[in-house]
């Protein structure tokens, strides 16, 4: 098992609703577009082709994760709001979060661990758990990397952000991956047991990776989440090796 390559387009492309029904069919995403909905970003070559995705509410936007600054994302952002918060699920989705924080004007948050890589830039930092509001929650989930966090929110029965922590394999199931560069394995297990403790099938419905996005097969997000993170044998995985 193996992440598919990931390969950015060189065509610029606009983000796409990972839950199209959220928009009722003929609006204008500019000026029409439905509340509480949420996008996500073509790969972007600066985070190694991560996934950033964009909820748009009335409490303020959240971007999870840096896409791509280029025109065309700047005037999505823009004809939606703009962002409130920019929240980096882990130090490898950085990105160019210095110009678009400057470009946007947003609060950057991030785990304590990981704010000395972005020296100079006032952010926001957290250690276990933020809340943002009654709908927004971030959870430390380390192991990928040592700030490895995920967002959780609320709506829809229940969405993770996972960043790299609970990416798709290549039947589209979210489970943690050992690569070389995961920064501590057994905590990335734990991490996992954690998730489980905290929700159930019923406030946790869906789960949109941060990475291997390619296994989802034109979907945006898995499905039946908090079945797939109980289906997983955690003391096998723990023994698993790293992938090359």
């Amino acid at each position: 098992m193996c992440p598919l390559p990931q390969q950015p387009s060189h065509t610029t492309k606009p983000p796409r609703a990972v839950f199209p029904q959220e928009i009722p069919s003929g609006s204008s995403l500019q000026s029409d577009f439905a509340q509480d909905s949420i996008f996500a970003f073509p790969p972007n070559r600066d985070t190694l082709g991560g996934t950033s995705y964009f909820i748009v509410r009335n409490e303020g936007n959240i971007l999870i994760d840096c896409p791509a600054l280029n025109q065309t994302n700047q005037d999505f952002l823009a004809a939606h709001g703009g962002v409130r918060w920019l929240f980096l699920t882990y130090r490898g989705a950085i990105g160019k979060t210095a110009e678009i924080q400057k470009a946007l004007g947003c609060e950057v948050l991030i785990q304590e661990q990981e704010a000395y890589l972005l020296p100079g830039l006032p952010v926001t930092t957290f250690s276990q758990e933020f809340t943002l509001d009654a709908a927004v929650k971030i959870i430390w989930t380390p192991g990928h990397s040592p700030g490895s966090s995920c967002l959780y929110y609320s709506k829809l029965g229940g969405i993770l952000f996972s960043g790299r922590h609970l990416v798709p394999n290549q039947k589209g199931e979210a489970v943690p991956l050992r690569v070389t560069k995961t920064f501590h394995w057994p905590r990335q297990i734990n991490s996992v047991q954690l998730l489980l403790q905290t929700f159930t099938p019923e406030t946790l419905k869906y789960i949109c990776p941060g990475a291997n996005t390619g296994f989802l097969r034109g979907k945006r997000f898995i499905d039946r989440a908090y079945q797939h993170l109980a289906s997983l044998d955690l003391p096998a995985l723990l023994r698993m090796q790293p992938l090359l």
